[in-house]
Parts: C-alpha cells; structure tokens; sequence
C-alpha cells in the first residue's frame, strides 16, 4: 500500500502513527507530496478530488481518505483493535479524534490569519475567536480525557495535533494543565513519535 505523505500534516502523520501502533508500517510505501489550497498538486488531485493529504492508495489502485477513513481502514487489518468497537469506549476515542481534527483545522485557520493572509487581508477578531476555541479545546481535554485508558484513535489523534500546534508555535496547550503536559510528554517519547517528526513548511 501506498500512504501519500507530507511531512508537516498533522492529518498525514496521525495515519502514520497509527499504522505504527499497529504494526502495519512496514506495510506502507510512504511518499511526501507538498499540497497547498492554492499550489496545485495534479498527482494528489488524481487520487482525490479534495487535492489533500494523507491519501492511502491500496494495491488494487482504489484511494481512502481522509484520515479518520483510512484509520478506520487500517484497524480492520489486525486484531489488535485501536478504534474500540463498542460503547462509551468507541464513541471517548472518537469524539477525541474529532475534536483533536478539529483543533487542527484551527489552527490552520490561525495561521491564514495570522502568517500567509496578507496582512492588509487580515481580520484579528476571527484569529482571537479561533485562539479562544483553542484554548477550550484544551482546557476541555485537561478536564475530561481518560489519559490512562487502553491506548486508541483518539490519543494518537490528540498527540500528534499538539505537536503540530508546538511546531507550528500557536497557542501553549501545556501551562497550567499538569495532567495534560505529564501525558503529553511521555507519548512523545514513544517510538511511534520519534520516527514520524515535523519536518518543513507550506509552500504556497
């Protein structure tokens, strides 16, 4: 299989993590593709019409995506299951996926502001509200995560979205959030992490 890459998505490196917690990395062939909203790139257009990474093409040719998808995907291979199947399980470890994607389309969209918008283009009232749903979402993850549940979708999802915000250098998530920052720091350290990191920028 084929896992089209970019090296500084979050999206992308989730997959990746993933496909390293459950041991399928040696399964996928992994190449970087550089994708922007206005750098078109036809290879990724051609295998999805979205034009975005990560994109996993499977050996009969036929394309999954986006990430949450092709997790999904992947954890049907094994019979160590990282998205649980049922009950409140399944649906922590989803609503963590989603609200850590979600985390990531902020601050994207704090960055259009803040970084690649010219600045004469720029609207500070969007980027301080988008900061403020930031800054929720942590506090929300501080208050209700289950750090200490088996590992599955949503904590992979969780990590690596914080350390695309430390790459990128938004908004601190660890100051004042112990459980949050102990957590954070020991999944770092974890194989899976150490061999998939940021590297690169948006070229648009």
């Amino acid at each position: 299989m084929k896992l089209i890459y970019q090296t500084h998505s979050p999206y992308a490196r989730k997959v990746l993590v993933f496909a390293h917690e459950a041991g399928l990395a040696g399964r996928l062939r992994v190449i970087h593709h550089e994708t922007s909203p206005i750098n078109r790139n036809d290879d990724v257009f051609a295998i999805n019409p979205l034009g975005k990474v990560p994109v996993l093409v499977l050996n009969d040719g036929y394309a999954i995506f986006d990430s949450g998808v092709i997790c999904d995907y992947l954890d049907n291979l094994e019979s160590s299951r990282l998205i649980p199947e049922t009950g409140r399980a399944k649906w922590s470890a989803l609503r963590l996926q989603a609200l850590a994607g979600g985390m990531c389309d902020i601050g994207i969209s704090i960055r259009w502001e803040n970084e690649r918008r010219p600045e004469h283009l720029r609207y500070p009232a969007l980027s301080e509200g988008m900061m403020m749903k930031l800054i929720e979402s942590y506090d929300f993850v501080e208050r209700e995560v289950e750090f200490d549940a088996p590992l599955h979708v949503g904590h992979i999802a969780l990590a690596t979205c914080l350390s695309w915000l430390e790459f990128r250098g938004l908004p601190d998530f660890l100051q004042g959030r112990p459980r949050l920052e102990q957590w954070f720091r020991s999944f770092v350290e974890r194989p899976s992490m150490r061999d998939t990191l940021y590297d690169g920028d948006t070229q648009d």
